[in-house]
């Protein structure tokens, strides 16, 4: 949907009303806290789209080629990539095909374990990765949208909504948050 502005009123403080008239107060907050989270992802997505796209990347390539330029080797094996970036095998796959097609990876065999595959960044890769990672501190990261003391609260209130889902066992990395 296209707009040239902002809404006069909150769709979601209006959902939120709706629920309350409808008999359904006692989840109206759970509904605007999910409703809201959703939207934000979607606000969020549409700059980290608008910062890659010189770049040809969408995120989700954009993670994996960050991922394999951080590790020591500049490689990974596809699992420990789809678990770090807990997401699906299938989707790794997907990935690294499209990345592959675009050299900007290639596949390798394990140097000590014959039925695995290593995922590598190529220098192309590299490359690709450092000039997606400028545009997206430069247009993205530097101004999230929030204070630099909301964005802690809201980094705070996430780690501890992702760690109660399960998300990660390591409590001490609550406390990174709340620096």
């Amino acid at each position: 949907m296209s707009r040239t502005g902002p809404l006069p009123r909150d769709p979601i403080a209006e959902a939120h009303r709706q629920w309350i008239e409808h008999g359904w107060g006692s989840v109206a907050d759970g509904m605007a806290l999910v409703t809201s989270l959703v939207r934000a992802q979607q606000i969020v997505m549409a700059r980290v789209d608008e910062a890659l796209k010189p770049s040809g990347l969408t995120f989700s390539r954009y993670e994996l080629l960050r991922l394999l330029s951080f590790s020591r080797t500049g490689a990974l094996p596809m699992a420990k990539a789809s678990a770090r970036l807990q997401v699906h095998p299938t989707s790794v796959t997907n990935t690294v095909d499209r990345l592959e097609a675009a050299g900007l990876v290639e596949r390798v065999p394990h140097p000590s374990d014959r039925r695995a595959t290593l995922i590598e960044i190529t220098s192309a890769g590299r490359k690709s990765v450092a000039e997606a990672t400028e545009a997206l501190n430069a247009q993205v990261f530097a101004e999230p949208g929030l204070a630099p003391g909301e964005s802690k609260q809201l980094l705070e209130l996430l780690a501890r909504f992702r760690h109660a889902a399960g998300d990660f066992d390591d409590t001490a990395n609550l406390a990174f948050h709340a620096t």
